[in-house]
Formats: structure tokens, sequence, C-alpha cells
């Protein structure tokens, strides 16, 4: 059996489409389509079905990508065990970042993933929690920081920090004392579409109290949102640390929660059906680290976890 071969059927099957999978494996869809025919040649078995919407397993092709799995992550441990036999951490991880920590994470990530993995590679990818959590499960993250992820049997989730949101205003509030939370019904937001993970937990909240809140336009980018509450067409609840980072030189003005019960609440996401990694292990503890040291320390900022203690070094 060629590796190769199963790695491309287990992206597809994971990703459940062609067009996917030689998106993210970068080969040409027909050279991967081979590959796969190949293996299904090998074993005389129909290990996929087409449809107009993508493929999906057959029988024979669930007990395939579940053996495959299973090799190519025990392949992957061998690699990463001769490395550590000659001293080095070795293996490839994939890590996503939402938009808001980008800036201030990708840089010292890379600088103390180098500097202690030398041997090793690190992929960052920018998305929304939402997104993020569904690459974890498709295979293409292998950990990701996301904003109040749901809890599911697919994801674990280890919690780092939490950090209050604001109401965005793009003029001076004529009132500056915190906003009774029973009061932000009256505020048109600018929210992301759902499943957005922050506007959910504001529905959630809201909900409890009897009350809805005002959606005044969907936009998917914390970016962009900024850019509309500039122009005047609404209000944002975000979480300091995304305004101070997306802002942009745009006077932007922060007005508190009272009760603080509207969060944002960082957190580590993993496949849970996936067996970590010793190299993921070890960027899992740094993350932790740097996390911790870059963000908990801001105003507004609570941790949730303790630091990793040099298990990553």
């Amino acid at each position: 059996m060629d590796l190769k071969q199963l790695e491309y059927f287990v992206r597809v099957a994971e990703l459940g489409s062609f067009t996917r999978a030689s998106i993210v494996l970068d080969i040409a869809q027909p050279a991967l389509s081979r590959q796969v025919r190949l293996l299904e040649l090998e074993f005389e078995q129909c290990l996929l079905l087409r449809n107009g919407r993508g493929v999906v397993t057959t029988d024979a092709g669930r007990l395939m990508l579940e053996y495959g799995r299973g090799i190519l992550h025990q392949v992957e441990r061998m690699r990463e065990e001769l490395g550590r036999a000659r001293g080095a951490v070795v293996g490839h991880v994939t890590l996503g970042l939402p938009p808001s920590l980008l800036k201030i994470l990708a840089v010292p990530l890379f600088r103390e993933f180098q500097q202690h993995f030398p041997a090793a590679r690190l992929s960052i990818r920018e998305g929304l929690s939402a997104g993020m959590q569904e690459s974890l499960i498709s295979g293409r993250l292998d950990m990701a920081l996301v904003y109040n992820g749901a809890p599911s049997p697919d994801i674990d989730l280890t919690p780092l920090c939490e950090e209050a949101l604001f109401l965005v205003h793009n003029r001076p509030p004529p009132d500056s004392s915190p906003l009774p939370l029973a009061e932000l019904p009256g505020y048109p937001l600018i929210v992301p579409s759902r499943p957005n993970a922050l506007r959910m937990h504001i529905e959630s909240e809201l909900a409890q109290l009897g009350l809805r809140p005002h959606i005044g336009l969907e936009v998917d980018g914390v970016s962009t949102i900024l850019d509309m509450v500039d122009e005047g067409f609404g209000y944002a609840l975000l979480s300091r640390t995304s305004v101070v980072n997306l802002a942009g030189g745009r006077p932007l003005y922060l007005r508190p929660l009272a009760g603080q019960v509207l969060m944002a609440r960082l957190a580590l996401a993993v496949n849970a059906r996936r067996q970590i990694t010793a190299t993921q292990k070890a960027l899992m503890d740094l993350i932790c680290q740097v996390v911790i040291q870059r963000l908990a320390q801001a105003p507004g900022c609570r941790a949730l976890s303790p630091p990793a203690s040099g298990q990553f070094a």
C-alpha cells in the first residue's frame, strides 16, 4: 500500500470532496482522483460514492478511514520518535487563530516555536471560531484558539482566559457608566451571522432575561464590523483586545456592560477523536504560556488556566 494514496483517501473522506481535498493537499484534482482509484483497485473495494454534493464513504470506506487515520498517526509518531532519538522534536502542526489574536500572537508563537523546535514546522491559518472548529473535525487544523467554543464530542476545549465584552461606539457615549444588560436591545448591533460563537452567547444571555438583541447588520469579519461602527451604522460588542488590535487608528469608544455577564472566553481546541502527537503537545504547552503572558495581563482579562511550566522545553 502506498502511504500517499492512503493519506489522499483519508483527506478526501474527511472533507467530503475531491475539490476541497485537492486544495488542502495542493495536488491537481485528476491526479488525486487517480490515486484514490488505484487504492480502490488494490483492495477491490469501492471506498467512496460520488454524488452532486461531493463524496460519502461506503461501509468499506468507513473501515478504511478508521484504520487509515490510525496508520497515518502511527507513521507520524514514528517520525517524531526517531527525531526525538536524535535530540529533536519534529513534525508539522497547523494552528488556527482568530483575526483579533493573529497580530499579537503569530510572531511570538513563531519565534518561540522555532527557538525550541527548530526541526519542526508550524503553519498558522486565520479563521473565525465556528469555521475553525469545523476545520478541526475535518483535519485541516491540528489545534485552534477559539472564542466561546461550543461543547462537542468531537472537540476538546482547554479554557485559557476570559475578557469582558464592551459596547463599541463611534462617538463618546453620553453615559460612561456600565450599561445594564436589559438596556442592550435599545442599541442596533452589528454582529456576525450565525453560528458565530459570540453572537450565540449574546443571544443566550439576553434570552434569560426574556429579551432579544436588536440586530442592525450581519457582517462576518471583525475589522469590517469596526468599519461599519466607525461609519455610524450601529454598535458592536467586542473585547478590548479585538478593538485595540483591529481598530486601525479609528477613534472608537468602549462602554462597559454591567455585571460582566457577557465574556469572550478563549480556549485551546483540538480534535477529541485524534491522538495528540508529541509535537502537538509541546505546541499546546507553548501556546498556553504565550497566551497567558500576552493576554491575561491586559485590563479586564482573567486567566482560567495556569501557564505551562517548562513542559515544552
